[in-house]
Protein backbone atom coordinates (compact mmCIF):
# COMPACT_ATOMS: atom_id res chain seq x y z
CA UNK A 1 0.00 0.00 0.00
CA UNK A 2 1.38 3.39 -0.99
CA UNK A 3 1.65 5.81 1.93
CA UNK A 4 1.06 9.46 1.08
CA UNK A 5 1.51 12.57 3.20
CA UNK A 6 -0.29 15.86 2.72
CA UNK A 7 0.65 15.75 -0.96
CA UNK A 8 1.78 13.23 -3.55
CA UNK A 9 5.31 13.99 -4.72
CA UNK A 10 5.72 11.28 -7.35
CA UNK A 11 2.54 11.94 -9.29
CA UNK A 12 1.69 9.58 -12.11
CA UNK A 13 3.90 6.79 -10.77
CA UNK A 14 2.21 3.92 -8.99
CA UNK A 15 3.60 0.92 -7.18
CA UNK A 16 6.40 -0.69 -9.19
CA UNK A 17 5.35 -4.18 -10.36
CA UNK A 18 7.41 -7.21 -11.29
CA UNK A 19 6.75 -7.94 -14.97
CA UNK A 20 9.64 -10.22 -15.93
CA UNK A 21 12.53 -9.86 -18.35
CA UNK A 22 10.24 -9.67 -21.37
CA UNK A 23 8.71 -6.40 -20.20
CA UNK A 24 9.52 -3.10 -21.92
CA UNK A 25 7.98 -1.06 -19.09
CA UNK A 26 10.75 1.17 -17.65
CA UNK A 27 8.80 1.40 -14.39
CA UNK A 28 8.71 -2.34 -13.73
CA UNK A 29 11.15 -4.89 -12.34
CA UNK A 30 12.52 -7.37 -14.86
CA UNK A 31 14.41 -9.67 -12.46
CA UNK A 32 13.65 -8.55 -8.90
CA UNK A 33 10.61 -10.49 -7.74
CA UNK A 34 10.40 -9.93 -3.98
CA UNK A 35 8.52 -13.19 -3.42
CA UNK A 36 10.64 -15.41 -5.68
CA UNK A 37 12.52 -18.08 -3.71
CA UNK A 38 16.21 -18.46 -4.58
CA UNK A 39 18.47 -20.78 -2.58
CA UNK A 40 15.86 -21.25 0.13
CA UNK A 41 14.95 -17.60 0.72
CA UNK A 42 12.84 -15.03 -1.04
CA UNK A 43 14.68 -12.23 -2.80
CA UNK A 44 13.26 -9.80 -0.24
CA UNK A 45 14.76 -11.89 2.57
CA UNK A 46 18.15 -12.18 0.85
CA UNK A 47 18.53 -8.47 0.14
CA UNK A 48 16.34 -6.48 2.55
CA UNK A 49 16.72 -3.57 0.12
CA UNK A 50 16.97 -0.19 1.88
CA UNK A 51 16.74 3.28 0.37
CA UNK A 52 19.53 5.62 1.52
CA UNK A 53 18.08 8.88 2.81
CA UNK A 54 21.22 10.94 2.10
CA UNK A 55 21.60 10.37 -1.63
CA UNK A 56 18.00 9.80 -2.65
CA UNK A 57 16.32 12.61 -0.71
CA UNK A 58 19.16 14.94 0.34
CA UNK A 59 21.44 14.91 -2.68
CA UNK A 60 20.75 17.62 -5.23
CA UNK A 61 23.35 16.85 -7.88
CA UNK A 62 26.05 19.19 -6.59
CA UNK A 63 29.70 18.40 -7.27
CA UNK A 64 33.01 20.18 -6.52
CA UNK A 65 32.62 22.25 -9.71
CA UNK A 66 29.05 23.48 -9.35
CA UNK A 67 25.85 23.69 -7.30
CA UNK A 68 22.98 21.24 -7.45
CA UNK A 69 20.92 20.72 -10.59
CA UNK A 70 17.97 18.89 -9.03
CA UNK A 71 15.09 20.98 -7.70
CA UNK A 72 12.77 18.60 -5.87
CA UNK A 73 9.66 19.84 -4.15
CA UNK A 74 10.50 18.47 -0.69
CA UNK A 75 13.60 20.71 -0.58
CA UNK A 76 11.71 23.98 -0.89
CA UNK A 77 10.28 24.64 2.59
CA UNK A 78 12.22 27.31 4.50
CA UNK A 79 11.44 26.09 8.01
CA UNK A 80 13.77 23.16 8.92
CA UNK A 81 11.07 21.09 10.61
CA UNK A 82 8.59 21.62 7.79
CA UNK A 83 11.30 20.66 5.30
CA UNK A 84 12.11 17.54 7.31
CA UNK A 85 8.48 16.46 7.38
CA UNK A 86 8.15 17.07 3.64
CA UNK A 87 11.26 14.98 3.04
CA UNK A 88 9.87 12.18 5.21
CA UNK A 89 6.58 12.26 3.29
CA UNK A 90 8.45 12.00 -0.01
CA UNK A 91 10.73 9.26 1.33
CA UNK A 92 7.99 6.99 2.58
CA UNK A 93 5.92 7.55 -0.55
CA UNK A 94 8.89 6.57 -2.72
CA UNK A 95 9.93 3.54 -0.64
CA UNK A 96 6.39 2.19 -0.52
CA UNK A 97 5.94 2.65 -4.28
CA UNK A 98 9.21 0.79 -4.85
CA UNK A 99 7.96 -2.05 -2.67
CA UNK A 100 11.11 -2.03 -0.53
CA UNK A 101 10.89 -2.71 3.17
CA UNK A 102 13.68 -0.59 4.66
CA UNK A 103 15.45 2.76 4.80
CA UNK A 104 18.66 4.01 6.43
CA UNK A 105 19.92 7.45 7.43
CA UNK A 106 22.54 9.73 8.91
CA UNK A 107 21.19 11.86 11.74
CA UNK A 108 21.22 15.16 9.85
CA UNK A 109 19.77 13.61 6.72
CA UNK A 110 16.49 13.50 8.60
CA UNK A 111 16.57 17.16 9.60
CA UNK A 112 19.02 20.04 9.20
CA UNK A 113 21.58 20.37 11.99
CA UNK A 114 20.80 23.21 14.39
CA UNK A 115 23.08 26.07 15.47
CA UNK A 116 23.59 24.43 18.88
CA UNK A 117 23.74 20.88 20.19
CA UNK A 118 20.52 21.41 22.14
CA UNK A 119 18.66 22.69 19.05
CA UNK A 120 19.98 19.80 16.97
CA UNK A 121 18.71 17.34 19.57
CA UNK A 122 15.31 19.05 19.69
CA UNK A 123 14.98 18.88 15.91
CA UNK A 124 16.11 15.27 15.72
CA UNK A 125 13.70 14.20 18.45
CA UNK A 126 10.85 16.00 16.69
CA UNK A 127 11.40 14.38 13.30
CA UNK A 128 11.91 10.95 14.88
CA UNK A 129 8.43 11.24 16.38
CA UNK A 130 7.06 12.10 12.94
CA UNK A 131 8.89 9.22 11.23
CA UNK A 132 7.52 6.81 13.83
CA UNK A 133 4.07 7.62 12.47
CA UNK A 134 5.24 7.03 8.91
CA UNK A 135 6.75 3.68 9.90
CA UNK A 136 3.61 2.57 11.71
CA UNK A 137 1.46 3.44 8.73
CA UNK A 138 3.64 1.76 6.11
CA UNK A 139 5.39 -1.23 7.65
CA UNK A 140 8.71 0.16 6.38
CA UNK A 141 11.52 -0.56 8.84
CA UNK A 142 14.83 1.07 9.69
CA UNK A 143 17.75 -1.09 8.54
CA UNK A 144 20.30 1.08 10.31
CA UNK A 145 21.08 4.56 11.52
CA UNK A 146 24.36 6.43 11.82
CA UNK A 147 25.79 9.85 12.64
CA UNK A 148 27.35 12.25 10.16
CA UNK A 149 30.54 13.08 12.05
CA UNK A 150 32.46 14.21 8.98
CA UNK A 151 30.66 17.07 7.15
CA UNK A 152 30.63 19.80 9.78
CA UNK A 153 33.87 21.88 9.78
CA UNK A 154 34.43 20.96 13.43
CA UNK A 155 35.36 17.48 12.19
CA UNK A 156 38.02 18.63 9.72
CA UNK A 157 40.63 16.69 11.75
CA UNK A 158 38.39 13.74 12.53
CA UNK A 159 35.78 12.92 15.13
CA UNK A 160 36.74 10.05 17.45
CA UNK A 161 40.37 10.45 16.34
CA UNK A 162 40.48 14.25 16.59
CA UNK A 163 43.54 15.63 18.46
CA UNK A 164 41.21 18.05 20.31
CA UNK A 165 39.31 16.31 23.12
CA UNK A 166 36.45 18.83 22.95
CA UNK A 167 35.73 17.70 19.40
CA UNK A 168 35.83 14.06 20.49
CA UNK A 169 33.30 14.89 23.20
CA UNK A 170 31.04 16.66 20.69
CA UNK A 171 31.24 13.62 18.42
CA UNK A 172 30.28 11.43 21.36
CA UNK A 173 27.23 13.58 22.03
CA UNK A 174 26.21 13.38 18.39
CA UNK A 175 26.65 9.60 18.26
CA UNK A 176 24.59 9.27 21.46
CA UNK A 177 21.79 11.23 19.82
CA UNK A 178 21.97 9.12 16.65
CA UNK A 179 21.91 5.89 18.67
CA UNK A 180 18.91 7.20 20.62
CA UNK A 181 17.15 7.99 17.32
CA UNK A 182 17.98 4.55 15.93
CA UNK A 183 16.61 2.82 19.03
CA UNK A 184 13.49 5.01 19.04
CA UNK A 185 12.83 3.97 15.44
CA UNK A 186 13.43 0.30 16.27
CA UNK A 187 16.50 0.23 14.03
CA UNK A 188 17.92 -3.21 13.34
CA UNK A 189 21.59 -2.12 13.25
CA UNK A 190 23.92 0.84 13.70
CA UNK A 191 26.78 1.83 11.35
CA UNK A 192 30.08 3.64 11.81
CA UNK A 193 31.76 5.10 8.74
CA UNK A 194 34.94 6.92 9.76
CA UNK A 195 34.65 9.62 7.11
CA UNK A 196 37.53 11.63 8.56
CA UNK A 197 39.00 9.05 10.95
CA UNK A 198 42.47 9.01 9.45
CA UNK A 199 45.19 11.46 8.57
CA UNK A 200 46.21 13.91 5.87
CA UNK A 201 49.85 13.91 6.99
CA UNK A 202 51.78 11.70 9.41
CA UNK A 203 54.02 14.66 10.20
CA UNK A 204 51.45 16.03 12.63
CA UNK A 205 49.70 12.75 13.54
CA UNK A 206 50.19 10.34 16.44
CA UNK A 207 48.63 7.34 14.69
CA UNK A 208 48.92 4.98 17.66
CA UNK A 209 47.15 7.39 20.00
CA UNK A 210 44.40 8.10 17.48
CA UNK A 211 43.75 4.39 16.93
CA UNK A 212 43.53 3.88 20.70
CA UNK A 213 41.05 6.75 20.90
CA UNK A 214 38.91 5.26 18.13
CA UNK A 215 38.88 1.89 19.85
CA UNK A 216 37.86 3.51 23.14
CA UNK A 217 35.17 5.60 21.43
CA UNK A 218 33.58 2.57 19.74
CA UNK A 219 33.66 0.68 23.02
CA UNK A 220 31.83 3.56 24.73
CA UNK A 221 29.23 3.74 21.95
CA UNK A 222 28.63 -0.01 22.12
CA UNK A 223 28.31 0.02 25.91
CA UNK A 224 25.86 2.93 25.84
CA UNK A 225 23.66 1.33 23.18
CA UNK A 226 23.62 -2.02 24.96
CA UNK A 227 22.68 -0.30 28.21
CA UNK A 228 19.69 1.23 26.40
CA UNK A 229 18.56 -2.23 25.29
CA UNK A 230 19.88 -2.13 21.72
CA UNK A 231 20.37 -5.72 20.56
CA UNK A 232 21.32 -5.10 16.92
CA UNK A 233 24.69 -5.40 15.22
CA UNK A 234 27.21 -2.58 14.87
CA UNK A 235 28.83 -2.27 11.46
CA UNK A 236 32.12 -0.75 10.34
CA UNK A 237 32.15 0.48 6.73
CA UNK A 238 35.71 0.29 5.33
CA UNK A 239 37.10 2.88 2.93
CA UNK A 240 40.78 3.41 2.10
CA UNK A 241 40.97 7.17 1.58
CA UNK A 242 38.91 10.20 0.49
CA UNK A 243 38.27 12.55 2.14
CA UNK A 244 41.42 11.80 4.16
CA UNK A 245 44.67 10.72 2.52
CA UNK A 246 44.54 7.53 4.59
CA UNK A 247 41.60 6.26 6.62
CA UNK A 248 42.05 3.87 9.50
CA UNK A 249 39.26 1.54 8.30
CA UNK A 250 41.15 1.01 5.02
CA UNK A 251 39.55 -2.30 3.98
CA UNK A 252 37.86 -5.32 5.54
CA UNK A 253 41.10 -6.98 6.57
CA UNK A 254 42.33 -3.80 8.28
CA UNK A 255 39.00 -3.16 10.02
CA UNK A 256 38.69 -6.76 11.21
CA UNK A 257 42.21 -6.63 12.62
CA UNK A 258 41.34 -3.38 14.41
CA UNK A 259 38.15 -4.87 15.91
CA UNK A 260 40.07 -7.92 17.16
CA UNK A 261 42.82 -5.76 18.63
CA UNK A 262 40.38 -3.67 20.67
CA UNK A 263 38.08 -6.51 21.73
CA UNK A 264 35.11 -5.38 19.62
CA UNK A 265 34.80 -8.44 17.38
CA UNK A 266 31.75 -9.90 19.13
CA UNK A 267 29.56 -6.84 18.52
CA UNK A 268 30.78 -5.49 15.18
CA UNK A 269 30.68 -6.77 11.60
CA UNK A 270 31.44 -5.30 8.17
CA UNK A 271 29.21 -3.10 6.02
CA UNK A 272 30.89 -3.49 2.61
CA UNK A 273 30.55 -1.00 -0.23
CA UNK A 274 31.33 -1.88 -3.85
CA UNK A 275 32.92 1.48 -4.64
CA UNK A 276 35.02 1.47 -1.46
CA UNK A 277 36.31 -2.00 -2.34
CA UNK A 278 37.51 -0.86 -5.75
CA UNK A 279 39.09 2.29 -4.28
CA UNK A 280 41.13 -0.04 -2.05
CA UNK A 281 42.27 -1.87 -5.21
CA UNK A 282 40.13 -4.87 -4.30
CA UNK A 283 37.08 -6.41 -5.90
CA UNK A 284 33.71 -6.46 -4.15
CA UNK A 285 33.98 -10.24 -4.25
CA UNK A 286 37.31 -10.08 -2.39
CA UNK A 287 35.97 -7.90 0.41
CA UNK A 288 32.92 -10.15 0.87
CA UNK A 289 35.20 -13.19 1.02
CA UNK A 290 37.44 -11.57 3.67
CA UNK A 291 34.45 -10.64 5.83
CA UNK A 292 32.80 -14.03 5.38
CA UNK A 293 35.98 -15.88 6.38
CA UNK A 294 36.01 -13.89 9.64
CA UNK A 295 32.29 -14.44 10.28
CA UNK A 296 31.71 -10.71 9.82
CA UNK A 297 29.70 -10.43 6.60
CA UNK A 298 27.11 -8.05 7.99
CA UNK A 299 25.67 -5.69 5.40
CA UNK A 300 26.28 -4.12 1.98
CA UNK A 301 26.16 -0.78 0.18
CA UNK A 302 24.96 -1.26 -3.39
CA UNK A 303 26.77 0.99 -5.85
CA UNK A 304 29.74 1.10 -8.21
CA UNK A 305 32.50 3.43 -9.23
CA UNK A 306 33.51 4.68 -12.64
CA UNK A 307 36.59 2.61 -13.43
CA UNK A 308 38.20 5.55 -15.22
CA UNK A 309 37.87 7.76 -12.15
CA UNK A 310 39.85 7.43 -8.93
CA UNK A 311 37.18 8.69 -6.58
CA UNK A 312 33.92 7.61 -4.99
CA UNK A 313 31.30 8.29 -7.67
CA UNK A 314 28.48 6.30 -5.98
CA UNK A 315 26.74 5.24 -9.17
CA UNK A 316 23.89 2.75 -9.17
CA UNK A 317 25.02 -0.86 -9.76
CA UNK A 318 24.70 -2.25 -13.29
CA UNK A 319 27.64 -4.66 -13.65
CA UNK A 320 26.06 -8.14 -13.70
CA UNK A 321 29.41 -9.96 -13.99
CA UNK A 322 30.86 -8.13 -10.98
CA UNK A 323 27.81 -8.83 -8.85
CA UNK A 324 27.46 -12.46 -9.94
CA UNK A 325 31.00 -13.13 -8.73
CA UNK A 326 30.08 -11.40 -5.47
CA UNK A 327 26.81 -13.33 -5.12
CA UNK A 328 28.71 -16.63 -5.40
CA UNK A 329 30.58 -15.75 -2.21
CA UNK A 330 27.41 -14.29 -0.68
CA UNK A 331 25.42 -17.51 -1.14
CA UNK A 332 28.24 -19.82 -0.08
CA UNK A 333 28.61 -17.75 3.12
CA UNK A 334 24.92 -18.13 3.91
CA UNK A 335 24.06 -14.50 3.18
CA UNK A 336 24.27 -11.43 5.39
CA UNK A 337 24.45 -11.47 9.18
CA UNK A 338 22.00 -8.88 10.46
CA UNK A 339 22.09 -6.30 7.68
CA UNK A 340 20.77 -5.82 4.19
CA UNK A 341 21.58 -4.12 0.90
CA UNK A 342 21.21 -0.35 0.90
CA UNK A 343 21.41 1.83 -2.19
CA UNK A 344 24.23 4.17 -1.23
CA UNK A 345 24.05 5.54 -4.76
CA UNK A 346 22.93 8.77 -6.36
CA UNK A 347 21.40 9.65 -9.68
CA UNK A 348 23.72 11.54 -11.97
CA UNK A 349 24.04 15.31 -12.00
CA UNK A 350 22.25 15.51 -15.36
CA UNK A 351 19.36 13.30 -14.18
CA UNK A 352 16.83 15.88 -13.09
CA UNK A 353 13.43 14.16 -13.35
CA UNK A 354 11.65 12.44 -10.47
CA UNK A 355 11.23 9.28 -12.52
CA UNK A 356 15.03 9.05 -12.80
CA UNK A 357 15.09 8.10 -9.10
CA UNK A 358 12.79 5.17 -9.86
CA UNK A 359 14.78 4.07 -12.91
CA UNK A 360 17.95 4.04 -10.83
CA UNK A 361 16.58 1.92 -7.99
CA UNK A 362 14.76 -0.45 -10.36
CA UNK A 363 17.97 -1.02 -12.31
CA UNK A 364 20.00 -1.56 -9.14
CA UNK A 365 17.55 -4.08 -7.70
CA UNK A 366 17.30 -5.91 -11.02
CA UNK A 367 21.09 -6.15 -11.29
CA UNK A 368 21.40 -7.68 -7.83
CA UNK A 369 18.49 -10.03 -8.52
CA UNK A 370 19.87 -11.15 -11.88
CA UNK A 371 23.25 -11.81 -10.25
CA UNK A 372 21.65 -13.79 -7.43
CA UNK A 373 19.72 -15.98 -9.87
CA UNK A 374 22.85 -16.62 -11.94
CA UNK A 375 24.98 -17.39 -8.89
CA UNK A 376 22.43 -19.85 -7.53
CA UNK A 377 22.28 -21.63 -10.90
CA UNK A 378 26.07 -21.78 -11.10
CA UNK A 379 26.31 -23.35 -7.63
CA UNK A 380 23.42 -25.79 -8.08
CA UNK A 381 23.63 -26.75 -11.76
CA UNK A 382 27.17 -26.27 -13.06
CA UNK A 383 30.55 -27.89 -12.47
CA UNK A 384 31.77 -24.73 -10.70
CA UNK A 385 31.82 -26.04 -7.12
CA UNK A 386 33.30 -29.42 -8.09
CA UNK A 387 35.99 -27.86 -10.27
CA UNK A 388 37.08 -25.60 -7.45
CA UNK A 389 37.01 -28.43 -4.94
CA UNK A 390 39.15 -30.55 -7.28
CA UNK A 391 41.92 -27.94 -7.16
CA UNK A 392 42.39 -28.76 -3.47
CA UNK A 393 41.91 -32.54 -3.70
CA UNK A 394 45.51 -33.16 -2.62
CA UNK A 395 44.58 -31.87 0.85
CA UNK A 396 41.68 -34.32 1.25
CA UNK A 397 43.76 -37.45 1.87
CA UNK A 398 47.25 -38.58 2.80
CA UNK A 399 50.00 -36.11 3.64
CA UNK A 400 47.92 -33.12 2.52
CA UNK A 401 45.22 -34.03 5.00
CA UNK A 402 47.82 -34.48 7.73
CA UNK A 403 49.15 -30.98 6.93
CA UNK A 404 45.68 -29.45 7.42
CA UNK A 405 45.27 -31.37 10.65
CA UNK A 406 48.55 -29.98 12.02
CA UNK A 407 50.23 -33.38 12.11
CA UNK A 408 53.29 -32.41 10.05
CA UNK A 409 56.25 -30.17 10.82
CA UNK A 410 58.59 -28.30 8.49
CA UNK A 411 61.08 -31.19 8.37
CA UNK A 412 58.23 -33.45 7.19
CA UNK A 413 57.52 -31.02 4.33
CA UNK A 414 61.21 -31.15 3.40
CA UNK A 415 61.21 -34.94 3.33
CA UNK A 416 58.04 -35.06 1.20
CA UNK A 417 59.43 -32.52 -1.25
CA UNK A 418 62.71 -34.43 -1.52
CA UNK A 419 60.95 -37.71 -2.31
CA UNK A 420 58.53 -36.10 -4.80
CA UNK A 421 61.15 -34.75 -7.17
CA UNK A 422 60.01 -32.16 -9.71
CA UNK A 423 56.30 -31.34 -9.82
CA UNK A 424 54.11 -31.24 -12.93
CA UNK A 425 52.08 -28.06 -13.44
CA UNK A 426 48.34 -28.25 -12.79
CA UNK A 427 46.10 -25.79 -14.61
CA UNK A 428 43.90 -23.42 -12.64
CA UNK A 429 41.31 -23.47 -15.46
CA UNK A 430 40.58 -19.76 -14.95
CA UNK A 431 39.08 -19.30 -18.41
CA UNK A 432 36.73 -22.24 -17.84
CA UNK A 433 35.52 -20.72 -14.58
CA UNK A 434 34.93 -17.38 -16.33
CA UNK A 435 33.04 -19.11 -19.15
CA UNK A 436 30.77 -20.85 -16.65
CA UNK A 437 29.76 -17.47 -15.20
CA UNK A 438 29.10 -16.06 -18.67
CA UNK A 439 27.01 -19.12 -19.54
CA UNK A 440 24.67 -18.68 -16.58
CA UNK A 441 24.34 -14.90 -16.82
Amino acid sequence: MTILGDKEYFKGIGEIPYEGKGSDNPLAFKYYDAKKVVAGKTMAEHFKFAVAYWHTFCGQGADPFGPGTQDFEWDRAGDPMRAARDKADAAFEFISKMGFGHFCFHDFDLVAEGPTLAESERRLSGIVDYIKQKKNGSGIELLWGTANCFSNPRYMNGAATNPDFDVVARAGAQVKMAIDATIALNGENYVFWGGREGYMSLLNTDMGRELDHMGRFLEMARDYARAQGFKGTFFIEPKPMEPMKHQYDFDCATAIGFLNQYGLQDDFKMNIEVNHATLAQHTFQHEIAVAAKAGMLGSMDANRGDYQNGWDTDQFPNNVMELTEAMLVFLEAGGLQGGGVNFDAKIRRNSTDLEDIFHAHIGGADTFARALIAADAIISSSRYAQLRENRYASFDTGKGRQFEQGKLDLKDLYDIAESNGEIAAKSGKQELFENIINQYI
